[in-house]
């Protein structure tokens, strides 16, 4: 019985984890939550991927708007300090995988996406800005 609470134990601390890494890199797969207590404290750098016509529609309170779909995306998120921590989200969290991705590989050192997106975060009831 004590090796099934050890190896469960083990599995959840070691392997449960929702963040991957490569070398310094981190992508953390976050909550809506977790992405308010982020904001909160001043924390990250956050950017809307989303196309600006989907950006003007709304967006969270301090967002900057980088579409990921911009044929100059890499040149414009290369912009963005990579040693300070960002978050980005999307409609869904398809494109801000994609981004978080690229930006791991381009040595950003702390990345956090928003699951589930702005619509996750409109359907916890938080507050968009148009």
């Amino acid at each position: 019985m004590k090796f099934l609470l050890y190896a469960a134990l083990f599995s959840f601390t070691f392997l449960g984890c929702k963040q991957q890494t490569e070398g310094d890199s981190v992508v953390e797969l976050i909550t809506v939550e977790e992405m308010d207590s982020l904001l909160d404290m001043g924390k990250v750098k956050l950017i809307d991927v989303r196309t600006p016509a989907e950006y003007s529609e709304g967006y969270i309170e301090g967002a900057i708007n980088i579409d990921f779909r911009n044929e100059n995306f890499e040149e414009l998120i290369n912009k963005v300090d990579k040693s300070k921590p960002v978050a980005v989200y999307c409609g869904r969290g398809g494109r801000s995988g994609k981004c978080s991705a690229y930006m791991k590989k381009a040595g950003f050192t702390k990345i956090y996406d928003l699951d589930g997106g702005i619509t996750e975060w409109k359907f916890k009831g938080k507050k968009v800005v148009k």
